[in-house]
């Protein structure tokens, strides 16, 4: 993933590494939410028992606090969309050569797009940074 950090996404990196012991690279914003991208062996650690990890940054932060396992390849592109935009489901997910397509119910499109678009934003961004591939909702 290739951003531009500032300081404050400096200091969320920060913290999580302190309260969690894990260190990542891999952070981004979504839907008023951070979510950081931590190596699969490693979530466990990274939320705590009972979650408690997650809980206590959320309390210093005050917003919402999600830990996802780290993409490998292309191959793990369904699941990490599916983890992210979680409760929202979708139909199903094409992943062609040059772009992502999620189908989603009519009610469910409305919900990933987001008012003035900015979910479907963030979700191109995310996905152009980590796949390298466009991001599409039908």
């Amino acid at each position: 993933m290739t951003n531009i950090l500032d300081m404050q996404d400096l200091r969320y990196l920060n913290l999580f590494a302190q309260i969690t012991r894990v260190d990542t690279r891999y952070f981004f914003e979504y839907n008023n939410m951070l979510v950081f991208c931590v190596p699969r062996r490693l979530i466990k650690k990274a939320l705590g028992q009972n979650a408690e990890n997650l809980k206590k940054m959320s309390s210093i932060i005050g917003k919402r606090i999600r830990v996802v396992a780290q993409p490998e390849g292309i191959e793990d592109a369904r699941e990490f969309i599916r983890r992210i935009i979680s409760p929202i489901t979708f139909n199903g997910i094409e992943i062609t050569p040059e772009e992502i397509i999620v189908n989603a119910g009519k009610m469910n499109k409305a919900m990933l797009i987001g008012r003035e678009k900015r979910r479907l934003n963030e979700m191109k961004k995310i996905v152009q940074s980590f796949f390298k591939r466009d991001f599409r909702i039908v």
